[in-house]
C-alpha cells in the first residue's frame, strides 16, 4: 500500500499548474477498456495508437510482440509512453489469457468479421478488451476465433479498410464519449489514482529517489522524538 503521505510530500515539488494538470487528467483515465495491438510492422502506428489510448484516457496498452519487436517512436507518441501503461506480450495466446482473467470480454476489430457488431451498436457495459490488428493483414486466427465480440467501423466507399491508428483513434473517440455518458462507474478508484499519482510524480522528478529517502528520514525522526 501506497503511503498518501508521500505522495503528496512527493507532489509538494510539483508546480501548482503541474500538479492541477495531473489531477485533471486523473480524473478522465480508465480501465474500463484497454488497448491491445498485434504485431504491427510500422513503428509509427504503434507510437500513433499509444497517443491516442493517452488522448482518451485509456491507461493501459498491450502490445504483442510475437512475430516483430519494436521500440515505441517517442516522437510520435508526444510523450504518451510516459503517462499510459505499456505492457509488452510474446504471444497473442497469453495476451488473450491475461486480459480475460482480469474479466475483459475480447473484442476483435475486424471490417471483414462475420457477424460483426457496428461501432453504434456496441454494448459498452462490459470492460473490454479491443484488439488491433497488423498493417495489411489484421488480427491473427487466434484472436478472431477467440473473441467474444467483433467490431466494425462503418464505411460507405470504395475503400474497405482505415489505417490502424486512425481506426483506433475512431472507435476509442465513440466509445469513450458514450462511457462518460453512462452511469457506469468507469474511473478509477482511490487506491488506483494514488497508484497513479505516485507513478507519475516519480516519472516527473529525477531526484524522486533522494526526496522519497528524505521523506522517510523526516518521519523516522519524528517517530523517535
Amino acid at each position: 500500500m501506497i503511503d498518501e503521505n508521500l505522495v503528496t510530500y512527493l507532489e509538494s515539488f510539483l508546480t501548482e499548474n503541474r500538479r492541477n494538470n495531473n489531477q485533471r487528467v486523473l480524473k478522465d483515465r480508465t480501465y474500463h477498456f484497454t488497448v491491445a495491438v498485434e504485431d504491427l510492422y510500422q513503428l509509427h502506428n504503434a507510437a500513433a495508437v499509444m497517443r491516442s489510448c493517452d488522448v482518451f484516457g485509456i491507461q493501459d496498452i498491450h502490445i504483442i510482440e510475437e512475430k516483430n519487436l519494436r521500440t515505441i517512436d517517442r516522437e510520435i507518441a508526444m510523450g504518451a509512453q510516459k503517462w499510459v501503461d505499456v505492457h509488452r506480450h510474446h504471444t497473442a495466446k497469453d495476451t488473450v489469457a491475461q486480459l480475460r482473467a482480469k474479466g475483459y470480454q475480447i473484442v476483435a476489430t475486424t471490417p471483414h468479421g462475420k457477424n460483426c457488431v457496428s461501432l453504434s451498436e456496441f454494448d459498452i457495459s462490459k470492460p473490454s478488451a479491443l484488439f488491433f490488428g497488423a498493417e495489411g493483414e489484421g488480427l491473427s486466427d487466434y484472436v478472431l476465433e477467440q473473441s467474444d465480440v467483433q467490431l466494425h467501423i462503418p464505411m460507405y466507399g470504395f475503400t474497405e479498410s482505415l489505417n490502424i491508428s486512425v481506426s483506433a483513434a475512431i472507435i476509442l473517440q465513440h466509445l469513450v464519449n458514450q462511457m462518460k455518458a453512462s452511469s457506469i462507474p468507469w474511473q478509477l478508484s482511490s487506491t488506483q489514482q494514488l497508484q497513479k499519482r505516485y507513478d507519475w510524480v516519480r516519472k516527473i522528478l529525477k531526484s524522486h529517489e533522494k526526496i522519497e529517502k528524505r521523506f522517510f528520514e523526516e518521519q523516522n525522526t519524528k517517530s523517535t522524538q
